[in-house]
């Protein structure tokens, strides 16, 4: 398609002589805005992903795919209910459960807390907390005592493992002098760690029958949580499993529970998508204008070219080489610096860190202590699409431009 005397010339024009600096140097910004806008965008494609999965991840790791609880608050009689639900297409685990929420205090440090009462069973069943246990025994969860807590939890109340920390609920015994807040001593016996701050800091796992008799509510149950087989059933299966439930029940899946903060993320990533375009667009444009004024440059060496012989086409072939190759190198180079920032983006992270002294990914305010990457081969194979094509658009016009020099007019002028 290409001769080599056109590529030839084409590689020419762009090794810029002293007359043409200023040409080459707009050629090189435009190289290297479209390498940065390529690059950027799978770095943060990548980010946003990794965000989305790890956090998904954890919240499926510690909560059930279905929830469902009583409108009276208080799931009575639970039992008949779990085996029925067990016995439904696609319900790998039925869970019962009882939360509620508490002031956790230790030697005079006090820190908010949720308690998620389970068996000792359901515990060591989910994984992410089982494979995630950094100090203590999870062994020894199911006594009347034995609770389970975060590591950031245990660090922000100074308490080790074996220590005692003082659980006290703001729903308390109703006497004839008020309202008195219920507070008992529970012995921890492991710590765990899953890499998501708020679940890390504020989740206290404890025996079922222990969180009953705690929260007061005997043989009650806060919720059933029902585990899927696939997570991405969970809305269609909310009919099928209010059907068994009844009419008394409510039924909540994940996705419902969770649909303002995976759109909040999901907005986030398409206006970050469109934002971080514009470089590699200003980029496209910066192209436009160098191979502008290398025509206009060039206008002589055009003419001289069409009066040998060479055809309008050939004169576009050649400044069509010569604008592409930019886009196509610094698109490839793009590609190949996004790929490698983000598959060693922790790494990274964590060498800045260590230079500036700053902290560039707070847990506190992000959920998750690492900051992950995930890249999705479709995406990437979108942006590099773009700008490639960017850059053969940006191209075409200077081409056609050049391939309509008139030999004579531009001979006139020089």
């Amino acid at each position: 398609m290409f001769s080599a005397f056109e590529w030839m010339l084409a590689m020419r024009y762009l090794r810029a002589r002293r007359q043409e600096g200023f040409i080459s140097v707009i050629a090189w910004f435009s190289l290297l805005g479209i390498g940065l806008g390529v690059a950027t965008l799978i770095i943060v494609m990548s980010v946003m992903n990794g965000f989305r999965e790890e956090l998904l991840n954890r919240i499926l790791g510690i909560n059930g795919h279905l929830s469902v609880a009583a409108q009276s608050r208080t799931l009575s009689d639970y039992e008949p209910l779990r085996e029925r639900l067990e016995g439904l297409p696609g319900v790998i685990a039925v869970s019962p459960l009882v939360e509620g929420q508490v002031m956790a205090t230790h030697n005079n440090a006090a820190q908010g807390a949720v308690v998620r009462g389970l068996e000792p069973e359901d515990l060591l069943s989910r994984e992410l907390v089982a494979t995630n246990i950094v100090a203590g025994d999870l062994g020894e969860f199911g006594s009347k005592d034995s609770i389970v807590i975060g590591r950031r939890l245990a660090h922000k109340l100074g308490v080790p493992v074996g220590g005692n920390i003082n659980l006290i609920s703001p729903k308390g015994t109703v006497t004839a002098f008020g309202t008195v807040p219920r507070m008992k001593t529970y012995r921890v016996v492991a710590l765990f760690d899953i890499g998501m701050y708020e679940y890390d800091s504020g989740f206290i796992f404890m025996p079922l029958d222990a969180a009953q008799i705690y929260f007061s509510m005997k043989n009650g149950i806060s919720n059933l949580e029902v585990f899927l087989d696939d997570p991405g059933n969970a809305p269609s299966m909310t009919r099928d499993v209010l059907k068994v439930a009844g009419p008394a029940t409510l039924v909540h899946d994940w996705q419902r529970a969770n649909a303002s903060f995976f759109n909040a993320i999901q907005v986030e990533r398409n206006v970050m998508f469109l934002i971080l375009t514009l470089i590699i667009v200003v980029a496209a444009f910066n192209i436009i204008s160098s191979m502008i004024m290398l025509v206009k440059d060039k206008g002589s060496d055009i003419a001289i070219l069409r009066t040998m012989g060479a055809t309008r086409a050939t004169i576009m072939r050649i400044f069509f080489i010569s604008g592409t190759s930019i886009g196509v190198i610094g698109t490839l180079g793009g590609f190949v610096a996004g790929l490698a920032f983000a598959a060693n983006i922790e790494t990274i992270r964590q060498w800045i860190q260590g230079l500036t002294g700053s902290e560039l990914f707070a847990a506190e305010i992000y959920f998750l202590s690492q900051l992950p990457a995930v890249v999705d081969p479709v995406e990437v194979t979108a942006v590099v699409l773009m700008g490639l094509g960017l850059s053969i658009l940006a191209t075409l016009y200077p081409s056609w431009r050049a391939a309509r020099t008139d030999p004579a007019e531009a001979l006139r002028y020089e």
